[in-house]
């Protein structure tokens, strides 16, 4: 399996972690008093962008992509619903 592929999986689980968090978690906090859902969605949210920046550098030398296109991969995790995107346009490019 190459480091691309693992990558695009890490950043749809990254990507659903950190709408869990926005949409779910955050209003359980501050509408329900229920703090431990942003502390549990938020470490494993943590957990996956570290994994979600690991393998962005793997990939990045992998795939030999320019240095600017690894800082908008990157960037592009820190917008909700980006890493969706990113996992389109990686797709897209792929060679079958």
């Amino acid at each position: 399996m190459s480091s691309l592929s693992i990558f695009r999986k890490v950043a749809v689980a990254e990507g659903v972690s950190y709408l869990l968090l926005l949409f779910v978690a955050m209003p359980l906090k501050y509408f329900v008093d229920m703090p431990l859902a942003v502390k549990y969605t938020g470490w494993a949210h943590g957990l996956l962008f570290v994994l979600y920046a690991a393998c962005l550098v793997l990939s990045w030398m992998e795939q030999k992509w320019s240095f600017g296109k690894a800082v908008l991969i990157f960037l592009a995790s820190l917008l909700p619903f980006m890493p969706f995107v990113v996992d389109r346009k990686l797709k897209d490019e792929r060679p079958l």
